[in-house]
């Protein structure tokens, strides 16, 4: 089968699985990544079908694979990093969410989701207080609340130390 082909069978999954028809879209993805075991979009995809279906565990192999093969653009980068670490910490594999987490926001640090998901995992391993400053520092950044953006400098310094009191 041709590149062309497989970019081709490749849009048309895609194109189900936005649609809706996840487990016809799992149906094309599996010989399709059978056939390109080294196309990492190919894998990107099929993991991704695999966690829609509550596949979690079946989904693990092609998010390890489509990271370990250059290929995925950025976005799809940041989704296979957020959409491991979060279906390791669904499977109870907590060192592993962390580390994988930990990846995508140090590739991407403006990514508020992939922060978020690393606090949960944090949590998960008891690394509590680092969860919090994440999640305080997120808050402190991103809300448009009027009520938090008036408080944002005390809480990013809380952030900086949860144990400060005046």
């Amino acid at each position: 089968m041709s590149a062309s082909k497989k970019d081709e069978l490749l849009a048309e999954a895609v194109g189900l699985h936005e649609q809706g028809h996840t487990e016809q879209a799992r149906e094309r993805l599996l010989p399709l990544t059978a056939a390109f075991p080294e196309a990492a979009d190919v894998a990107y995809q099929t993991a991704r079908v695999h966690d829609v279906l509550g596949l979690e565990a079946e989904a693990v192999p092609y998010y390890e694979r489509s990271l370990q093969k250059d290929g995925l653009g950025e976005e799809d980068r940041r989704g296979a990093l957020l959409g491991l670490g979060s279906t390791y910490r669904v499977l109870g594999r907590f060192g592993q969410a962390v580390e994988t987490l930990r990846r995508g926001v140090s590739e991407f640090p403006d990514d508020g989701a992939l922060r978020t998901f690393l606090a949960m995992a944090l949590f998960n391993t008891g690394e509590h207080h680092e969860a919090m400053q994440l999640l305080l520092r997120l808050v402190a950044t991103t809300s448009d609340s009027p009520d938090v953006r008036q408080y944002r400098p005390a809480i990013e310094l809380y952030a900086a130390d949860l144990t400060r009191t005046m």
